[in-house]
């Protein structure tokens, strides 16, 4: 593990886009200082985006510093405007604390968050909840200048959308926010704030009403945003989102995922969102550039990652569903989601589990799931040699598949040809 002063480690694995005065802070993490990072909560799960966060608070806490993972339960009932270009969609009460059960699971895997003098978790509507709207306007309304707020390059941006526009709910996000940092201040001793680019913005303006509420100089750092070197963006918001919760990216998906990234982007990724010494990262750059075929950083990469998010037992799920879904062999024992990830893009049918028990013949389970328009058509494919059951050939048209032929908990996976793929689900 790195060692040294916080602010070095950061900095060496990529992790400091901007910071408010790094000579302040570097004299405020020579001891053990109170940080927080604030976690939306207005999904299911939090996704590869939030990485950064969490693998910097990890790094922030092994240095010896107390982390403050705050869910906006409260600011996530109002919803961010920062770099939108469209309003969000308002969640309800019962949602949010599903997803905040979720968010905690999953920042467990990086943080101590047991010993409360190493790190808790918060949800801000424990504090915001209480204001009402006269008071809040009263208390924190009056340190805002409005000339300020619409001077912002995010709400700017909205502005200037005549037909979409910005709604006052989401144009008072910012306050919200702000207050956050003014409230850990007092009650938690917090003295920095840390998030990604996009944040800059909320941050220096908590950094603000600090000092005016509380005579108090506290200090924000920003991460990159996470990218890949085409300069796209990892979001649930971008519809290229790869989730944490195995119910949403299978660990073999996200496994997969972080395997296959660009040879650009595997040493940025391993410095970013895994705990591997930079000396063997250099290692594992330097074996991909002499042997880019053998991927070796991305391996290392999917390994290490897949491993700290799902588990051991994850890991090894993932590595078996790749040999078998990548092997010669027939596929089964995989789970639902597994070839639900590998086969994404493959028509898909539920059929009646009765239809299986009872046995279904190959070319009706064929012309069930669109693989062929009709038996006869299903029958020349067979007898073609152009079919195949998980993996396996189909050589005979009165075959008879049943339950015992299944890939998964419910699927069958139907070939034909090299590459079209079908999926039969029989729940």
């Amino acid at each position: 593990m790195e060692t040294g002063h916080a602010l070095d480690v950061l900095a060496a694995r990529g992790f400091i886009a901007d910071l408010t005065d790094e000579a302040a802070i570097r004299d405020l993490l020579t001891a053990p200082t109170t940080f927080y990072v604030g976690f939306d909560p207005t999904a299911p799960s939090l996704h590869i985006g939030h990485l950064m966060g969490m693998m910097a608070m990890a790094w922030l806490q092994r240095s010896g510093h107390r982390a403050l993972a705050v869910a906006g339960g409260g600011t996530g009932r109002i919803g961010d405007p920062s770099f939108r270009d469209d309003e969000r969609e308002l969640l309800d009460d019962d949602q949010i604390d599903r997803n905040l059960v979720s968010i905690r699971n999953q920042l467990s895997r990086f943080l101590d968050l047991d010993d409360p003098g190493r790190g808790i978790l918060l949800d801000n509507y424990s504090w915001l909840g209480e204001f009402g709207y006269v008071e809040f306007l009263r208390e924190v309304g009056k340190y805002f200048s409005v000339n300020q707020m619409i001077a912002r390059e995010s709400v700017k941006r909205r502005l200037s959308q005549r037909e979409q526009g910005i709604s006052y709910t989401e144009f008072s996000y910012a306050l919200l926010q702000a207050y956050d940092f003014a409230h850990l201040h007092e009650a938690e001793g917090c003295m920095l704030q840390a998030g990604g680019s996009d944040q800059w913005g909320n941050i220096v303006a908590g950094i603000d009403l600090t000092r005016r509420m509380h005579g108090a100089q506290v200090h924000g750092l920003v991460w990159p945003l996470v990218e890949r070197s085409d300069g796209r963006k990892f979001s649930k918001s971008t519809g290229s989102a790869v989730w944490l919760d195995a119910g949403l990216t299978s660990p073999y998906a996200f496994y997969q995922w972080f395997l296959n990234v660009p040879d650009d982007d595997a040493g940025r990724f391993l410095r970013w969102f895994t705990f591997l010494p930079l000396d063997r990262i250099a290692d594992l750059e330097a074996e991909s550039t002499e042997d880019p075929a053998g991927r070796a950083a991305q391996r290392a990469l999917a390994e290490e990652i897949t491993r700290t998010v799902h588990g051991d037992e994850g890991l090894e799920a993932a590595l078996a569903a790749t040999s078998v879904l990548f092997g010669s062999t027939r596929f089964r024992g995989l789970d639902d989601q597994t070839l639900a990830d590998a086969f994404e893009s493959a028509p898909s049918a539920d059929l009646p589990r009765s239809d299986l028990e009872a046995g279904i013949g190959i070319l009706s389970l064929m012309t069930a799931i669109g693989a062929a328009a009709s038996n006869g058509e299903a029958r020349r494919l067979v007898e073609q040699g152009g079919v195949s059951l998980n993996n396996e050939r189909i050589d005979d048209p009165g075959y008879v598949a049943g339950v015992g032929d299944l890939a998964g908990a419910t699927t069958l996976v139907v070939r034909v040809g090299k590459k079209r793929y079908y999926l039969a689900r029989f729940a």
